[in-house]
């Protein structure tokens, strides 16, 4: 697999998730994505952005363009120094908040992605990596 693309951006407040938003569609465009996985990959960015924002007290997202043998994607690493997940599959459930909100960010955002990843420890901080392929 190779990176095509490689962008770092940080992750500090809502003017930085419409930011990201819009950096992550350009890059959805550019590597040829249709309207529908443009706005599912957004989608999935715009919650793990906001979940970076509100539960990790800020933190950097990663963006990587992908190609695998001609198939391209989209590979998103979010990252925070924050509290951590003390349960990750309890978070991961839809409906589970703790910031009363729907409940559906984690778990939205792995619906709307090809790979979900997440590693969280409690007191050290968590990262979410998703891939979006076209």
């Amino acid at each position: 697999m190779t990176v095509l693309l490689s962008e770092q951006r940080p992750i500090k407040s809502s003017e930085d998730v419409v930011g990201i938003r819009q950096a992550v569609r350009q890059r959805a465009i550019e590597l040829g994505f249709n309207l529908i996985d443009q706005t599912k990959i957004v989608t999935a960015a715009s919650e793990l952005a906001r979940n970076t924002v509100q539960y990790g007290g800020g933190g950097a997202i990663t963006i990587e363009g992908l190609d695998d043998g001609g198939r391209r994607g989209l590979r998103l690493t979010f990252e925070d120094k924050g509290p951590g997940i003390p349960d990750i599959q309890l978070a991961l459930r839809d409906g589970y908040t703790t910031g009363g909100g729907l409940g559906l960010g984690l778990s939205g955002a792995r619906r709307l992605s090809s790979e979900f990843y997440i590693d969280s420890r409690p007191g050290e901080g968590t990262r979410v990596t998703i891939v979006r392929w076209r």
